[in-house]
């Protein structure tokens, strides 16, 4: 009937090796979805090597022969999206080596197995050399007399694109209050695209950098401050107040944002390195690249970055060559703010 619930498939009954596997990624304290994903990709491919749900359960390891896997994987093909192929390609990719190394399996037969190309779409990330570059740039700025240089406020963006992975509107329509402190950094409350929020945790690093910026602008704007005793920066503005302003004083505009970063890529001499018109969403992309090499959950960079499908976050994983597992302060990027910060 219409709006009915279909009935619940019956589980399929896995062989032991597989349960050892999954034991295993357990340990690793993978988040639901991506035990779910495991387990589909799984009886994906067994069922079409054992020939019925009924036999999977007798599916033994030296039957994962690169003839048989390339035959299911052939057959799978036929009825799934490349995107989907990929993905249960790593899943047994991960699994047989899993089983190599266990000195269970032979050899991992999976390098032999065919998959779908990475998209031409993939994003493009920015090498740390770049960035290590732009950041230096942007330091560079320290001390100017224009009051177009605020070396403070575009280090601040930057960062909070590349640690946060904010998009350029979401940058632009930030306030102070959107940041709420914790006991190890803060939580940044995003109003994302289609007007889906989501809460981002921040290190206490990257905090440090909004703070700095903030107290040079209560020097650049001291009518903008509240009188409060609170010496914390963010407390001595409205919440509502934006938290990027332009020379003015004013929420900073698109085109001020994307001039600025714009500026520090020339100056950096890196220009060339990023695609066309990539500015802000270069960054995106690049916290999203080191995340998923820092093996982070496609499950867990889709919340991260807002994404509405697992799908569009898959290829940030798919470029990495990666497997997965949660955790949100493993962005390798944070070590740029471990150096000496110039002085105010």
């Amino acid at each position: 009937m219409p709006g009915s619930v279909p009935p619940k498939l019956p589980a399929v009954a896995l062989p032991g090796w597989f349960a050892d596997f999954l034991a295993d990624r357990a340990i690793r304290k993978p988040s639901p979805h991506t035990s779910k994903a495991y387990r589909q990709d799984f009886e994906a491919i067994a069922v079409l090597m054992a020939g019925s749900t009924d036999a999977v359960a007798g599916l033994c390891i030296h039957e994962l022969t690169k003839d048989r896997m390339r035959s299911a994987f052939a057959a799978y093909a036929e009825t799934h999206s490349a995107a989907s192929i990929r993905r249960c390609w790593s899943t047994w990719n991960t699994l047989c080596t899993f089983l190599f190394t266990a000195e269970l399996l032979d050899a991992n037969p999976m390098p032999l197995i065919g998959r779908p190309k990475v998209p031409k779409s993939l994003p493009k990330s920015y090498p740390a050399s770049a960035v290590t570059d732009l950041v230096a740039a942007i330091d560079a700025d320290h001390g100017s007399t224009r009051a177009s240089d605020w070396s403070e406020r575009d280090r601040a963006i930057v960062f909070t694109s590349l640690l946060a992975g904010l998009r350029a509107d979401e940058l632009l329509n930030a306030n102070v209050g959107d940041i709420r402190r914790t006991n190890d950094g803060a939580i940044l409350h995003v109003r994302g695209k289609g007007n889906k929020d989501r809460r981002l945790p921040i290190g206490p690093e990257l905090l440090d950098v909004l703070d700095d910026y903030l107290r040079t602008r209560s020097n650049r704007f001291p009518q903008t401050r509240r009188r409060t005793s609170n010496t914390k920066a963010p407390s001595s503005f409205s919440p509502t107040a934006p938290l990027f302003v332009g020379a003015d004083g004013d929420r900073i505009t698109r085109g001020t944002l994307q001039y600025r970063i714009l500026r520090a890529f020339k100056r950096a001499g890196i220009n060339g390195e990023r695609a066309s018109g990539a500015l802000v969403h270069g960054l995106r992309h690049t916290f999203a690249t080191e995340l998923a090499n820092a093996n982070v959950s496609v499950y867990t960079l889709m919340k991260l970055m807002g994404h509405e499908s697992m799908v569009t976050s898959q290829r940030y994983v798919d470029g990495a060559g990666t497997e997965t597992r949660s955790a949100a302060e493993l962005n390798p990027l944070y070590g740029l703010l471990s150096d000496e910060k110039p002085p105010l």
